[in-house]
């Protein structure tokens, strides 16, 4: 039987973290799930568990002046109540697809990332959010990009005597507005196939002037779509979803599972992408209007 740590304060839970190997646990939506399909393989370990859950500080969106905080055990419910700019909008529509009710109540953003799943819904939109990860340890604070964290299938850059304490989201002009499309067997309560979120900037005009888009499910790791972004930085909004082809996604490497091939994938891929800037042409159509 492994030990259940539940400290009250952060300084303690780094000395634990410090002391010895544990698994951490937030809403602990995945760790329980995750041991009992270990279990079913026969692997009977039962490691310590390190429970962040009543650490207060950890919890709740911030407003500051040229970022956003939002805390790693914010929830999928806290995101959806908070008065945020069109920015989150992808991430608002991920949480209204991350499980049912209670997952939403329970599963924390922090949670969702550090499980470092390619199907994670909370991934991809920090990416196009161009977030950064905070991390804390007993030694001291530092950030590293959302971009770099998750480096390899469900695994991270954290350190073992680190604990993600927030992510931070820079500002971006009032026009910057965010969206996410997600692929998979039915509407809700679902592993994604296919995943996009993306956050676009247009002017007056109607000309992209930034752009960023985070792509799941897709390769061993959520990723930036580089070359989209290369691609259409100054193009106008309104035709930019015919400007894309294969070629723009050739970073992906999806693989052949029980929810859909890897040419599915590919291909389903591009169509959500150029569904995302079809829907973002619209949103500014109305919004000049």
């Amino acid at each position: 039987m492994g030990t259940y740590h539940r400290p009250g304060t952060l300084d303690e839970a780094l000395s634990i973290r410090a002391a010895r190997p544990v698994t951490v646990l937030a809403g602990g939506t995945d760790v329980y799930p995750a041991k009992a399909a270990r279990a079913g393989w026969g692997d009977m370990r039962q490691p310590d568990i390190l429970d962040i859950s009543r650490i207060p500080g950890l919890r709740g969106i911030e407003e500051r002046p040229d970022h956003w905080r939002i805390g790693a055990l914010t929830t999928w419910t806290d995101v959806l109540q908070a008065k945020l700019p069109p920015l989150f909008d992808g991430l608002k529509l991920a949480a209204r697809e991350v499980g049912g009710v209670q997952i939403q109540n329970r599963g924390t953003l922090g949670g969702n990332v550090c499980t470092a799943s390619p199907a994670g819904d909370g991934a991809p939109n920090l990416l196009a959010l161009d977030a950064a990860i905070e991390l804390a340890s007993r030694t001291g604070t530092r950030q590293i990009a959302m971009q770099e964290f998750i480096d390899d299938y469900r695994h991270t850059r954290c350190r073992a005597d680190e604990i993600v304490t927030a992510f931070i989201v820079p500002k971006r002009g009032e026009n910057a507005r965010g969206s996410f499309l997600k692929l998979g067997a039915r509407k809700y309560l679902v592993i994604s196939i296919v995943m996009v979120a993306g956050v676009i900037e247009t002017g007056p005009n109607g000309t992209i002037g930034s752009l960023s888009f985070g792509i799941g499910s897709c390769s061993a790791v959520p990723q930036r779509l580089l070359d989209v972004e290369a691609a259409l930085i100054g193009q106008p909004i309104a035709g930019a979803a015919d400007l894309l082809t294969d070629e723009h996604l050739a970073c992906l490497a999806p693989i052949d599972d029980i929810r859909g091939s890897a040419a599915y994938r590919r291909h389903a891929a591009l169509v959500l992408v150029t569904d995302l800037l079809a829907e973002h042409a619209r949103w500014h159509g109305r919004k000049a209007a």
